[in-house]
């Protein structure tokens, strides 16, 4: 039996004593946790360091961001799969012509020589981010970079939602020995949550890395109609198929923290999540509707690539997010 098939013999676990990261995560009164999607996506390049040091700048202690393993077997961070030619430049500084070539089949070398310090607003992709900042001599970092960063005096209240993208070319366990040595390099285990869509990938870290909790994202497949934050389908359960909600689910695989897409959400399946143990962080909310709408279901946490907006609601509401 697989981990997220139900099983009333798994019991909740005390997440929070046993997992203190839990807590920028985990709503309580007054107080909404608000997490930058890939740094600030709306306001600054995606998984930048320069759109993590807005972040911390701007009074936000946690983000989420996606990690992969290049071909010398180094984490970056970096969303797709291949090189976008929506927001990458190469050395002469002109937009690539087309998607690709993977990031498994590039070296750091080879990732170094290409620009992210912007999108391309005449692109599809690009049309979605009119207010975000177009800089240059901008790199896809190194999992290593952002580590250090939370290292920092300026970093050290940072929490991390590190998403293992699955690229069903890497050997899984390879991937997240890789990310989890890192981390653990630096002592920064009790800040990181491990979070993917692959629920696979998940029971692999719960026994390499026992000591970090893990995020199961979800998205069902009537609200995926977002061309560009699609899940790998291959690596999603099917949720369709569950013979129990997916708050159960979660829970029977040892779960510690529910992250759905913020279509799928309502008040009764938080409401489950929460009488299962299991706090909520939805993503990615970014409209003013949608912001007020994921208040008011009783979510713990708000994933938004628009933290500065996000912000104005919260306060507005009287609610913190620190």
């Amino acid at each position: 039996m697989r981990h997220w098939e139900k099983d009333t013999s798994v019991k909740v676990s005390p997440y929070l004593q046993k997992f203190p990261q839990l807590n920028a995560f985990h709503g309580k009164p007054g107080f909404i946790s608000l997490v930058g999607h890939r740094g600030a996506r709306g306001l600054m390049p995606e998984n930048t360091i320069e759109g993590f040091e807005y972040i911390l700048d701007n009074d936000i202690i946690a983000i989420e961001f996606d990690v992969l393993l290049t071909k010398d077997e180094v984490p970056v961070i970096t969303h797709d799969f291949y090189l976008s030619k929506s927001i990458t430049r190469n050395a002469e500084g002109n937009w690539l012509l087309k998607n690709g070539p993977r990031i498994s089949d590039l070296t750091i070398a080879d990732l170094q020589t290409f620009d992210v310090g912007g999108v391309d607003k005449r692109s599809s992709y690009g049309s979605l981010y009119p207010e975000q900042a177009f800089l240059s001599d901008v790199r896809i970092p190194k999992l290593s970079d952002l580590l250090e960063l939370a290292c920092l005096p300026k970093g050290q209240n940072l929490f991390l939602l590190l998403e293992i993208k699955s690229d069903l070319s890497i050997d899984k366990r390879k991937v997240i020995e890789h990310i989890v040595f890192e981390i653990q390099k630096r002592s920064l285990s009790n800040r990181v949550v491990l979070h993917s869509f692959d629920w696979d990938l998940l029971d692999e870290c719960r026994l390499i890395a026992p000591e970090m909790p893990r995020s199961y994202l979800s998205q069902m497949p009537e609200s995926s109609e977002d061309l560009f934050d699609k899940p790998t389908e291959e690596s999603s359960p099917d949720f369709t198929s569950l013979n129990c909600s997916i708050p159960e689910a979660i829970q029977a695989a040892g779960g510690h923290l529910w992250c759905p897409y913020f279509k799928d959400v309502t008040v009764d399946l938080v409401a489950e999540a929460h009488n299962l143990g299991l706090p909520v962080c939805t993503w990615t909310v970014n409209e003013v509707e949608d912001i007020e709408n994921m208040i008011d279901t009783g979510v713990d946490g708000i994933i938004t690539d628009y933290t500065d907006r996000a912000k104005r609601i919260l306060k507005s509401r009287g609610l913190n997010w620190r």
